[in-house]
């Protein structure tokens, strides 16, 4: 696809996002004022404004349930060693396929590797035979750390290379969103949000996300910068400190998206804790109740909602995002059985799928 016609369709996109959002703020039963556009008319639009499956067979086997189908759920990631003997037997064999797995019941992955190192085009499109039993899946994927955390060190050679390795998925039409992730360091001054809008211009023949950590980004003027552009904003839970941005429902792009981190106090500043410490959190249904709400907002005024879970040590990221999809729903969904198993509390929310079925993923 040429890049002018990849603008045209994204810009096509976006009117047909905004249309959308005046009716339904037009019409009954808005959950409430957040879903109106705002008033922003006399606000800059640029940052440099003053601060403020291999097995095609499975298709069988997708269970048939979803009724929320602009709203795609999943985890960030797949591959995990202590998934193993939680999420699925302990006795599969080497090659079980975990992506398989993920997408015979959810609608969406976020593809964590591709923030330490981009993948391949022939990485790419194998992921995309692994998902072709659920003709719905689409992946989402971090942009490079190097863009992100490594700010000024990122060459025309990083950005080929991660270009290479997702157009594979963008044009099979598998590429929901680029996630575009910054630290809590990096916070709303002069200098920060030129970067920013850089990085967005650098980058915006992708359908993009930016996830800003810090409150100090929480102002009328940058979110009115992110919808001039077309770029959503990333909705996040995260352990609450002084300056770290609350939980919203904010919306502006036509892609609405929500990471759920975990609460981990304890190591989520902790420079020792490694990612997998860091992110190891199991939410309470007490907990998630608010964000399912927040995300049937959010889906109010996008037209297509990720919703991802982040919190991936010993499959907790399944186990959250299962309760998220079943309260959606309003009813049990199908899972594996292993999972429910290692999370008995799971029972409430899923209904154990046939342990059989398990075999063709091995």
């Amino acid at each position: 696809m040429s890049a002018k016609r990849e603008q045209s369709r994204e810009m096509s996109s976006l009117c047909d996002w905004k249309e959308l959002r005046l009716r339904r703020c037009a019409g009954e039963g808005a959950r409430d004022p957040s879903n109106k556009l705002r008033d922003r008319s006399n606000l800059k639009s640029t940052f440099d404004a003053e601060k403020c499956s291999t097995n095609p067979d499975l298709s069988d086997k997708i269970p048939s349930v979803r009724a929320l189908r602009d709203i795609h759920i999943g985890p960030a990631g797949w591959s995990y060693a202590d998934w193993r003997g939680r999420v699925y037997p302990e006795g599969a064999g080497a090659k079980f396929d975990t992506l398989a797995l993920v997408a015979k019941y959810f609608d969406t992955v976020e593809i964590n590797s591709s923030f330490y190192h981009p993948p391949s085009p022939g990485t790419s499109r194998s992921w995309l035979r692994r998902i072709q039993h659920n003709r719905d899946f689409i992946f989402t994927a971090k942009l490079y750390r190097t863009f992100t955390h490594e700010r000024g060190k990122a060459t025309g050679d990083n950005e080929k290379v991660f270009r290479d390795g997702i157009d594979p998925l963008v044009e099979a039409g598998k590429l929901g969103a680029v996630l575009i992730q910054f630290p809590w360091s990096f916070k709303n001054d002069r200098e920060e949000r030129n970067y920013l809008n850089q990085l967005c211009e650098r980058f915006k023949d992708y359908p993009l996300v930016v996830e800003l950590r810090h409150e100090s980004w929480n102002h009328p003027r940058i979110l009115q910068t992110l919808e001039d552009l077309g770029v959503g904003l990333c909705d996040i839970d995260q352990p609450l400190f002084a300056n770290s941005i609350k939980p919203s429902a904010e919306v502006t792009s036509p892609i609405g998206y929500v990471r759920l981190h975990g609460r981990n106090y304890q190591n989520w500043f902790r420079e020792e804790a490694d990612v997998v410490e860091r992110y190891d959190y199991l939410y309470s249904r007490d907990e998630l109740e608010p964000w399912v709400e927040r995300i049937k907002q959010v889906s109010e005024k996008a037209k297509d909602t990720f919703v991802i879970t982040n919190n991936h040590a010993r499959g907790q990221s399944l186990v959250n995002a299962f309760e998220v999809l079943a309260l959606l729903e309003e009813k049990r969904m199908p899972g594996p059985a292993k999972l429910i198993e290692s999370y008995p509390r799971l029972a409430e929310s899923v209904e154990p799928d046939d342990e059989s079925a398990q075999g063709d993923l091995f």
